[in-house]
């Protein structure tokens, strides 16, 4: 029987997980099958899922269909209605072995239940899932799980439960693990990162964990941080933005918008100054940080004033990464009861938007040429400088190694060198 089919929806945690499932499903002897590991943060995404299943189960007749992640957490119904479907396994369910070896030789109740999905508001620990590295030459570590916010246009936390951290020496083991099997980098990641250690003993936060990771593993050369919400970023972590070389200096925020009353009716924690202030403060201590952002596209009430006030934000904060949003109605969210904008108004909205991302990527691309930088292979033909730009290499190179390259020039979406 040939090995697990695994497909991957939605963010890199979600990918982390994969690699973990990928392990507990050999473990256990699961051969044949098909895993989709779905995303439920947009409409459109749960759309892409019915779109992927039904593409894996032709391209694989006969094999069984186990559908599992946010989308199969938030609306097990919808993917146990499909015929294609054999199983539907929840957010929490999926990270345990058993559940696995249940798949293999299921029991009677697994034999007549389609659905096993339990109350992920339940879940209280988050384990650190040992994984031999998710990437070959960039490794991906969950530190964290969940969220207590509820912005209103968010169905996340109910795909993924409340917050909860992996105990620091955990995560400080898997990383001393993951350097002596030659990882180069390491990037931190979770649903809601800067809520880390709210929920441990002595509530540690995240810049405690980034400066006891890099006080116990000194010979790693680069570590990362993934999204973070930039009004919970503590003093620690600022000190070793400010202070760390090895801390890399790039962020992606969680901005979402970019007026403050759009900003309230989300429930979000900050208002525009504050976003601006975050990244004065940060770039004044970290001259060369570069920030990636969210930013949703018509939200419900959006006047045409408060939307230029998210593009002008751009500048502001000094942007260089956008992923734009349209935003997209999810069912059950306080956001979908509000008044919508008209579909066209949406899209036209996000195009102007990716249209300021691109010119602000051109102006950070169009800076770089002629420096010298120092950037992770991760392919013959393709690396990342520590600001997390791509760079296209003229020439093969080592994989995994890091090299200072000086670049000659960019296409205009990467750096060439």
């Amino acid at each position: 029987m040939s090995a697990p089919v695994f497909s991957t929806l939605g963010c890199r945690l979600n990918a982390y997980e994969t690699e973990a499932m990928r392990e507990m499903a050999e473990a256990a002897g699961l051969n044949g099958a098909v895993v989709v590991n779905t995303c439920a943060v947009t409409a459109e995404a749960v759309r892409k899922a019915r779109q992927e299943i039904r593409r894996l189960a032709r391209e694989n007749p006969g094999a069984p269909v186990i559908v599992t992640g946010c989308a199969a957490q938030t609306e097990p119904e919808t993917f146990a209605a499909m015929p294609e479907v054999t199983r539907v396994i929840g957010n929490h369910e999926k990270m345990q072995p058993e559940t696995w070896a249940s798949l293999r030789t299921p029991d009677l109740i697994g034999e007549t239940e389609k659905i096993r999905v339990d109350d992920i508001m339940s879940v209280r620990e988050t384990a650190g899932h040992l994984i031999d590295g998710f990437g070959r030459h960039r490794a991906y570590v969950q530190v964290q799980n969940g969220c207590d916010h509820r912005c209103t246009f968010c169905i996340i936390p109910y795909g993924r439960g409340n917050s909860r951290s992996v105990p620091a020496g955990v995560v400080v083991e898997q990383i001393k693990r993951l350097r002596d099997r030659g990882f180069n980098e390491v990037v931190l990641t979770g649903v809601d990162l800067t809520s880390w250690g709210a929920d441990l003993p002595g509530q540690p936060r995240l810049g405690d964990l980034v400066m006891r990771i890099l006080r116990l593993v000194p010979d790693l050369p680069r570590l990362r941080i993934s999204s973070i919400d930039s009004i919970e970023a503590d003093e620690n972590l600022m000190l070793a933005i400010a202070t760390e070389p090895r801390l890399m200096p790039h962020l992606h925020l969680s901005l979402q918008a970019g007026d403050d009353m759009i900003l309230k009716r989300m429930k979000r924690r900050h208002l525009r100054d504050d976003a601006i202030r975050f990244c004065e403060d940060a770039r004044r201590m970290r001259p060369d940080i570069v920030f990636g952002a969210d930013i949703i596209a018509g939200f419900p009430t959006e006047t045409e004033a408060m939307f230029e006030n998210s593009v002008r934000l751009i500048g502001d904060c000094g942007l260089t990464f956008l992923h734009v949003f349209p935003f997209s109605a999810r069912k059950g969210t306080p956001a979908a009861r509000m008044p919508a904008l008209r579909g066209p108004v949406i899209r036209e909205r996000a195009a102007r938007l990716r249209a300021a991302g691109e010119a602000a990527l051109h102006h950070h691309l169009q800076a770089q040429v002629g420096r010298s930088h120092k950037v992770l292979t991760e392919g013959p033909r393709l690396g990342r400088t520590e600001q997390f730009t791509e760079v296209a290499f003229a020439s093969d190179q080592p994989e995994g190694a890091l090299m200072e390259l000086r670049i000659s020039g960019h296409d205009g979406a990467r750096l060439v060198a």
